[in-house]
C-alpha cells in the first residue's frame, strides 16, 4: 500500500489553502467529530475511493495521482465525484494552479489516512495468523537505546519471524515525536516525556541507565589526582544543543555542583560527530554509559572518574494515542518488555 503521512507535500503548498478554523465545524457536518473510535459514515466509505482522495493530496495532481494509481485521469476524476458524492460536499477546488483542499477536505484527510493504515494493519494480522509475517518495523531511538537494547530486541525479532523488515532512525525526542506524528515510525524510544493529545507512554515498557563525563582514554585530565567537577570547566565540551535532554543534564548537574556551564563549543545532534570529537580532538561530553560501551572496550572514551558526577535516567516507549499499534510493532514491543523486564 502507498505509505501515507500527515505532512502536506511542497509540491502543494503553493496551490493548497487551509483554513484550520473551518476544520471543526465541516468535520461535523460531514459527520467526522465522533465522541469515540472511527466515525460510522467513514466506515461505510469505499478504500479505494479514499486511497484515491489521498493520492491525490500527496501528489499535488489529478494527472500524477492517476499515474501512481494506474488508473486514467478521467477514471480518477469520476472515482473522487462518486466520493463526493457519497459525503454530500465538495473536497477539492479546482483552479488554473492546481487543486486545493475544501474545509471538509481538510476534515476528511486525517480520517482518511487512518482507515488506510488500519485497513494495512488488519491484512498484516492476518497475515500473522496464516503464519505469514510480514510487514515492517517502523522505529525511533534516542543514541543509548540505539547502541545498546533495540539490536538486542531486533535480533530477537527477526530470529522469530525472518520476514520482517526494519527500519530505524536516531534522534533526541523532538526528531522522534515528529517521527510519530508523521507516521515515519510507529514506535518512539526515548526518555520520559509528558503524554500529549497524541503522544502516549507505554506504561509496561520502562528501564534506566545512567550518564557520565566522558573522555578519551588518553586525555590529560586522566593524568591529574582526584578530579572534581570544576576540573573539567576549562575543557572544551561537544554537546547536543540547547533544547535537549542531555544538555539539561548538563546544566542540572552543573548547577547543583554550584558551577556556571562549561565551555561548550560544539553542539550536535549526531552521535557519531560527538564520539569523533571526544575520541580524536580531546573534547570532553556528557553521555549514556550505553552509548559508548563498544568505544570504551576498545579504549577509545571512558567515563571520566569524577566522584558522585552522574544522572540516572528512566527511558521508555511511546506511541500515538489514536490508532491500533501495527503488528510488527507490537512485536518488537513485547521482545523489548522481555528484554528490559525487572530482574
Amino acid at each position: 500500500m502507498h505509505r501515507n503521512c500527515f505532512c502536506v507535500p511542497k509540491s502543494l503548498r503553493s496551490c493548497m489553502t487551509y483554513a484550520p478554523p473551518c476544520r471543526h465545524v465541516a468535520g461535523a457536518a460531514l459527520g467526522l467529530v465522533p465522541t469515540s473510535g472511527v466515525p460510522s459514515l467513514l466506515m461505510s466509505l469505499n478504500l479505494q475511493q479514499l486511497r484515491a482522495f489521498t493520492t491525490i493530496v500527496e501528489t499535488g495532481s489529478l494527472g500524477r495521482a492517476a499515474t501512481e494509481l494506474h488508473l486514467t485521469q478521467p477514471a480518477l476524476s469520476r472515482t473522487i465525484k462518486r466520493l463526493e458524492a457519497d459525503l454530500g460536499a465538495p473536497l477539492f477546488e479546482r483552479h488554473s494552479k492546481g487543486m486545493a483542499l475544501t474545509a471538509f477536505g481538510q476534515a476528511l484527510l486525517p480520517h482518511a489516512m487512518l482507515l488506510e493504515r488500519e485497513a494495512e494493519h488488519a491484512r498484516e494480522e492476518i497475515d500473522a495468523l496464516r503464519g505469514l509475517a510480514k510487514g515492517t518495523i517502523k522505529v525511533g531511538a534516542v543514541g543509548a537505546i540505539a547502541s545498546h537494547v533495540l539490536p538486542l530486541a531486533v535480533e530477537r525479532v527477526l530470529d522469530r519471524w525472518p520476514n520482517l523488515r526494519v527500519e530505524i532512525i536516531e534522534g533526541v525526542w523532538d526528531r522522534l515525536a515528529q517521527g510519530l506524528m508523521h507516521h515515519e515510525i510507529d514506535l518512539a524510544l526515548s526518555t520520559v516525556a509528558p503524554d500529549t493529545d497524541d503522544i502516549v507512554a507505554i506504561s509496561d515498557c520502562h528501564w534506566k541507565d545512567d550518564s557520565y563525563v566522558v573522555a578519551a582514554c588518553d586525555h590529560p585530565l586522566r593524568q591529574r589526582g582526584t578530579l572534581t567537577l570544576a576540573d573539567t570547566l576549562g575543557e572544551r565540551w561537544a554537546i547536543p544543543p540547547r533544547g535537549t535532554a542531555p544538555y539539561a543534564h548538563v546544566e542540572s548537574v552543573f548547577a547543583a555542583h554550584g558551577l556556571a556551564l562549561p565551555n561548550i563549543v560544539v553542539e550536535t545532534r549526531s552521535v557519531p560527530v560527538l564520539k569523533s570529537m571526544v575520541a580524536r580532538c580531546g573534547f570532553l561530553t556528557w553521555m549514556p554509559e550505553p552509548m559508548y560501551d563498544v568505544e570504551a572496550r576498545a579504549r577509545v572514551m571512558d567515563t571520566l572518574p569524577i566522584p558522585t558526577v552522574h544522572a540516572t535516567r528512566t527511558l521508555t516507549a511511546f506511541r500515538r494515542r489514536q490508532g491500533i499499534l501495527p503488528s510488527p510493532a507490537a512485536k518488537l514491543l513485547d521482545e523489548l518488555r522481555r528484554l528490559t523486564a525487572p530482574g
